[in-house]
This record gives C-alpha cells, structure tokens and sequence, in this order.
C-alpha cells in the first residue's frame, strides 16, 4: 500500500510539474544549458535584426510573464520547459542578452529563418545560420576560459553541461521547399539533399565537440508538411499532411540518428542522443483528442487558408481556446504542445522519443 501511494505521488508529481506553468522545484541538474536553433527556440536573438522573422510584438507571448519577447509563441517554448525541468531557476538568455557571469549559466543562440546552410532563409532577411551560432558560442568560450581562469577548467565546466541543437527545419521549409527562391530541389534529389544537409551538420557537431561539448541532445525535425503553412499550400483539402515534405525529413531525420551513434562510438567522452520529436508530433496529432486538442491542422493566429499564409499579425486576436490547438500560427506549435515535447525531450514516455537515452538520463551522466 505505501508503495502503490509513493508511485501516485510520482505521477501526481509529474503532472503538476507539466501543467502549473513556471513552477521549479529543484536545484539545477547541470550547470549550464546551451541551445542552439531556429523559430522554434529563439527567445530574442532576432528583435534587433533587420529581418521578417521577428516575433516581438503582440499577440506573440500573450501567455508569457512579461508578454512578447521574440518567442515565436503564445507562452514557452520546448526548450524552455526543458530549463524548467532541468532545475533552472530562470529561462536561459538569448545571447544577444548574455554577458559576463550570467554566460556560466548558458545562452540561447537560436535564431528565427537560421538553417544548416548559411543561405537558408534569406529571403526573409537577416538571421544568424548554425555557423553564426557555432561563432558566437565560440565567442563565449573564450569568455568562459576568462571568467575560469584557464582552459582546462572551462573544458571540465562545459563537459558537464547539456546543449540542445535543433536545427534542419529551415533548411526544408525556407530552402528545399521554395523552389522560387532556392535551387537546391532543382539540384538534389531528398536523398542526395539529405546527405548534403548531414554532412555540414556533421561538421558543425563536430565543432560543437572541440569547443568543449560533450552531453548534446541533437532535436530532430518535425512533420513540417503538417504545418498550416504547408497545409495551406500544399494539401487538397486542408488537413492531410504533405507526405513528400514528410518523407524529405524522416530521411534527414534517419541520418541523423545514425550520425549520433557514429559520434558516440567515435569521440573521446561524447555523449550525444537524438530526440524523435518527429514521433512525438505524430503521436500528438493521432491522438490529439486524448490531449485535449480539437484544431489540429489552423493557427491559433495569421491569415488565409488554415490560417497559414503568414504568421500572426501585430496587436491581433488570437483564439481564445488555445490550449485546445496544436498550432500557435502558420508555424509553431502552441505552448501545449510544447508542453508536450518538452517534457518528453527530458522524460521519454516511451523507447521512440530519444536514441539512446532521454535528457533527463544525459544530465545524470
């Protein structure tokens, strides 16, 4: 009996962590948490960039403490319920934000429209691609290396931190997928652009590595061809997902995996998993009712067909009942979504969402 009612208090546990928002109850798991990626992570770095893919404004952050901050989002994002879950007292800084002391505890390098390939999202004006992030992280080592003393106790600090990469979205959305704007659909076929994609990634990873990353959780990328945006453009009637979108990225995605494995079983003291947020979102959408989701395929915000031709415009009413759609705009989930994908990037509900182990297991390591 005391067993059976220490288990419910676990699961009780978990879920008023998942579902009172802001709450933190442990002290930090790691030291220092670095993200980089797109839209779907940036916290800020885009607001004083001469570009399109901003989000500081309203209905943006209409259920964030403070309200907009670059967020492209009604509240938190995945990697924020990760900082949360992680222990942090506070979300990580954007780093165009950061300075001094505050870097130990990490930054955020995400920016909306970046890709893998430095041209991806161009035409939506500036934005800082992986390879700006990766030197911008560089930039702050060496300020680490600073604040430390010496190399090897900034190598000894970072080794013990968590680093979450998400990117590839971009590089199909805003690259393979616009054909006026990009030729690389014209150049490769989804298994030669694949290939292309990951062996710069591998690259990037690999720098990532040799400036002091060892416990990096690399996020896959998403049913983007389930997205309004896609939706909107692509599916006859508004709802089925675009399955060449879909088949472009589970190739990605598998190359990716497999690019973790060869990590892990290559470099010195790596410690690389993937998470299949690709199958967290399948999940989502087959079972969306059983999560409380009633608008699966429309932005809670934007314009045209599915709500997906653009994203949320300025000072605009958004719906009420977002907790019940799975997509904020033509875009980006909702916070409750990311609710959900956050959670189980840390905590795997099942042996699908992370290869090999989930973050919670990698920040134990």
């Amino acid at each position: 009996m005391a067993g059976d009612l220490g288990k419910m208090w676990v699961v009780g546990l978990f879920f008023f962590v998942m579902n009172v928002p802001y709450v933190i109850l442990a002290a930090p798991q790691v030291p220092c948490f670095f993200s980089f990626g797109d839209s779907l992570i940036d916290n800020g770095n885009n607001n004083r960039i001469t570009s399109l893919a901003r989000a500081n404004y309203m209905p943006y952050g209409i259920d964030f403490p403070g309200g907009p901050t670059g967020r492209f989002c009604n509240g938190r994002t995945s990697t924020d319920v990760i900082t949360q879950l992680l222990g942090f007292d506070n979300f990580i800084p954007p780093y165009s934000n950061a300075s001094g002391r505050q870097l130990l505890t990490g930054v955020n390098y995400a920016s909306a429209a970046a890709g893998i390939r430095d041209e991806t999202g161009q035409q939506l004006g500036g934005r800082v691609s992986m390879n700006g992030q990766l030197q911008n992280y560089q930039a702050t080592v060496r300020q680490v290396v600073n604040i430390l003393g010496n190399e090897s106790s900034a190598a000894d600090y970072l080794s013990k931190c968590i680093y979450s990469v998400a990117m590839g979205s971009n590089d199909y959305l805003n690259n393979y997928f616009m054909p006026a704007f990009y030729s690389s659909s014209r150049q490769y076929t989804p298994e030669q652009y694949a290939n292309v994609l990951v062996q710069q990634f591998t690259q990037q990873l690999r720098t990532l590595y040799n400036y002091g990353a060892r416990k990096v959780a690399v996020i896959g990328v998403g049913q983007v061809g389930c997205s309004p945006s896609e939706l909107a453009m692509f599916s006859p009637n508004g709802t089925t997902c675009v399955t060449r979108i879909n088949n472009a990225i589970e190739l990605f995605n598998d190359k990716v995996q497999a690019l973790v494995d060869n990590f892990n079983n290559n470099l010195a003291g790596a410690k690389f998993t993937y998470v299949n947020v690709y199958g967290i979102f399948d999940d989502i959408l087959k079972r969306a009712s059983s999560y409380g989701f009633t608008v699966t395929n429309t932005g809670c915000c934007g314009v045209g067909r599915n709500n997906g031709q653009i994203t949320c415009l300025p000072l605009q009413t958004p719906c009420r009942n977002r907790k019940q759609y799975v997509f904020w705009d033509a875009f980006h989930p909702t916070e409750a979504v990311n609710v959900i994908i956050g959670g189980r990037s840390y905590r795997a509900q099942s042996s699908s969402d992370a290869h090999p182990i989930d973050i919670q297991r990698l920040a134990q390591l």
